[in-house]
């Protein structure tokens, strides 16, 4: 099973938690036990897990606009965004979680996020894929 939702983003850098959804699709799909990845097809844009705590997401924010400041990137001469390409690099578009019993295995405090890295945008797609084992 495969499915894309799409996700409205507000700020430059942003995490928005899209753990519902995808967990809805987890539902949705019936599959008993198997894999499932999330994967945003963007060159500026990542998914990581963590927890969805306001003081800890500013400081994801912090560190990774502090982990591309200071540079002269050669790219920004073509989109002034090379800042956005590499912590998309850094964090990867995607992750994989495992499905038990039809639910997604993560830990207590974890999350997924989308972390936009180069908005605002109207429309960042997420693409969901399930695979049963």
């Amino acid at each position: 099973m495969i499915k894309e939702f799409y996700v409205s983003t507000e700020d430059r850098y942003q995490l928005i938690d899209i753990t519902d959804r995808v967990e809805g699709v987890v539902r949705e799909s019936k599959v008993k036990n198997g894999l499932v990845l999330i994967f945003v097809p963007h060159s500026t844009a990542g998914i990581i897990l963590t927890e969805n705590e306001s003081g800890l997401k500013q400081d994801w924010l912090a560190v990774l606009e502090k982990l591309v400041s200071g540079f002269d990137f050669l790219h920004n001469k073509i989109d002034n965004n090379a800042d956005s390409h590499i912590l998309s690099g850094l964090l990867g578009q995607g992750k994989t979680l495992m499905i038990e019993n039809n639910r997604l295995i993560r830990g207590t405090w974890q999350q997924i996020f989308l972390v936009e890295l180069d908005g605002p945008r109207e429309q960042r797609k997420i693409i969901v894929k399930i695979v049963e084992c």
